[in-house]
């Protein structure tokens, strides 16, 4: 943390095809060793893909499964007194959207489809209709904050 003056967050300029900094922070998590082209052919053609199967604009379907992976609360391990605590706190909005595109991510690359176009498709697909492996990690994460929210006086 800087002492003199706070740090001003540089936002992810648009993609071409669709004018969206969401976009350009996805293929950025997707991308690997700087294959920028790669990423952008297997994001492009997952949502064409999810565009087909799903019957709405492809867009429209990788925001709101952006908006339904998103978590709402997480635990952050607190030592008091030699004891450690898991004490759930809120998400900032940004690291919000950041776990939701490594939970996609990940678990696209967990899946055992034919190429990553499909994978990275299906996972989009299962987050829209709120199912698939990101959305049982979501629930898993505030399944925990739930179950701790007695140490929630620890937070601070």
């Amino acid at each position: 943390m800087p002492r003199r003056k706070e740090i001003a967050r540089r936002e992810a300029p648009s993609d071409a095809r669709f004018g969206s900094p969401l976009v350009t922070r996805f293929i950025n998590c997707l991308m690997r060793r700087g294959k920028r082209s790669t990423a952008e052919r297997v994001f492009y053609r997952a949502l064409e893909i999810a565009e087909q199967k799903g019957g709405e604009s492809g867009l429209a379907i990788f925001k709101q499964a952006v908006s339904n992976v998103k978590p709402v609360l997480e635990v952050r391990s607190r030592r008091v007194g030699g004891a450690t605590y898991q004490v759930p706190v809120e998400v900032r909005p940004e690291r919000r959207t950041a776990l939701a595109i490594r939970w996609l991510i990940d678990f696209s690359r967990e899946r055992a489809e034919h190429s990553m176009e499909e994978c990275l498709a299906g996972e989009i697909l299962a987050a829209w209709k709120n199912e698939g492996n990101a959305m049982r990690k979501k629930r898993d994460v505030h399944k925990m904050a739930e179950a701790n929210k007695a140490f929630a006086h620890y937070r601070w």
